[in-house]
């Protein structure tokens, strides 16, 4: 399985042999290393956990030892096997995607705020006619009737966004080797500059 992780860039468009166009994003490739094997014996699951990007000497405040080189953040992938991966190993992101390759993109999704239930639901909303005068994008009736409560999973108006999607069967249209940078036939989820995961079906 191939894996990487990366960092949503702009939206862009692309043509195919046949001249039709398709829309595409942007994904510049981090850096990764392996940090950490988490193995079933131990943790009670098998992944690795890797570190993407660095972080400057001067932004290393509290670690005493200013020639180590800190992460900008760390993630844990599950993988088929852990033991074609060691401590330190740095995985070459410039030969791991190729063009025509399916993966699936993870990422958190952009929040929108506290939304109705007409932008989070798609609720139709009540009556234009008949005396409806402040209540055209009321929920309606929550209780159900004859129930004195509200059931469990009622759709109602509440935070949106903000939560970690996956997009499955996105093809890998265009890989630049040189810059780290691949275009994914689609939209990905979150704004410019979110971290999204990249790994293969």
């Amino acid at each position: 399985m191939k894996f990487a992780i990366g960092k949503k860039q702009k939206m862009t468009q692309i043509f195919d042999m046949e001249g039709f166009v398709h829309p595409a994003t942007e994904v510049i490739l981090e850096k990764i290393t392996v940090t950490k094997i988490c193995k079933k014996e131990k943790e009670g699951y098998d992944a690795v956990q890797i570190g993407y990007g660095e972080k400057k000497a001067k932004q290393n405040t509290k670690q005493k030892d200013k020639e180590v080189k800190l992460f900008e953040g760390t993630k844990e992938l599950y993988v088929d096997d852990i033991n074609q991966y060691k401590i330190g190993d740095k995985i070459d992101i410039a030969n791991i995607f190729q063009k025509g390759d399916v993966v699936n993109v993870s990422g958190i999704s952009k929040g929108k705020g506290f939304a109705g239930v007409v932008k989070r639901h798609n609720f139709g909303g009540g009556p234009r006619s008949h005396g409806q005068k402040h209540t055209e994008r009321s929920p309606g009736s929550i209780g159900g009737g004859l129930r004195c409560r509200v059931p469990k999973g009622m759709k109602m108006g509440g935070r949106m966004g903000g939560e970690r999607v996956t997009i499955k069967g996105l093809e890998i249209v265009f890989t630049d080797k040189d810059s780290n940078k691949i275009l994914i036939k689609g939209s990905l989820p979150g704004k410019k500059g979110t971290l999204i995961e990249v790994k293969t079906l």
